[in-house]
């Protein structure tokens, strides 16, 4: 069973319990188990139940019952005007990356040096090992596409990128938040396949199946 480890424990219990909701563990109407079951199946103290409860009660998927306890009203967080609005942000994020980094992969497999791809290695390596935590993940995520980006050998489009990256990575932590998951086996393939497109100097290749990843990562905001 999947624990919690890290920093942000309210708000990562509440994601476990989220998903456990989808999986359709307990169904609407149903009561959940009380903190002191849910604690340590979560890993975490009966204190971070409660804030996760808390929080997953603001998005509308629990509500608490006085002297009843805690049920469950939905599977999925309700779309607010907040929400709405944080993905086309995103969406425009997604639009400005892909304008950089198609660009950059077509240049990159061009002009990659051994230096270039032995350090795109290293970071894909890196992007594998932090799949699991949502902060490190996205970090190491951003220093493979930069490492993209620096094997172009384009001046502007790195500091294109460097200007942009903190907004980036602010906007793919908020759509992996809304998305529920990340780090899964086919995003991380699809990196692969951008790597060795580039590898094998193929411009065309690492361009398309770049374009095409980040088109993926909009489809999945709907």
């Amino acid at each position: 069973m999947t624990t919690v480890r890290r920093e942000s424990l309210a708000e990562k219990a509440a994601e476990l319990l989220l998903a456990r909701l989808r999986e359709r563990e307990w169904g609407i109407g149903e009561k959940l188990p009380g903190e002191t079951t849910l604690a340590p199946q979560l890993g975490v103290g009966r204190s971070t139940v409660r804030e996760a409860i808390r929080i997953l009660a603001g998005r509308g998927v629990l509500v608490t019952r006085q002297g009843a306890g805690v049920f469950v009203v939905a599977t999925e967080v309700p779309d607010t005007w907040d929400s709405v609005l944080a993905r086309a942000d995103i969406v425009a994020v997604i639009e400005a990356r892909t304008a950089i980094e198609v660009e950059a992969a077509a240049l990159a497999a061009e002009r990659r040096t051994p230096a270039d791809l032995e350090n795109l290695r290293q970071a894909l390596r890196e992007r594998e090992r932090h799949r699991a935590d949502l902060d490190e993940h996205v970090q190491a995520d951003s220093a493979f596409h930069r490492g993209i980006t620096v094997a172009a050998h384009s001046a502007v489009l790195l500091e294109l990128f460097d200007g942009f990256e903190p907004r980036s990575r602010d906007a793919m932590v908020r759509m992996l938040r809304l998305r529920g998951h990340h780090g899964d086996a086919a995003d991380h393939g699809a990196h692969e396949r951008i790597f060795a497109a580039i590898a094998a100097r193929d411009g065309t290749a690492s361009a398309a199946l770049t374009r095409s990843h980040l088109n993926v990562l909009k489809a999945q905001l709907g």
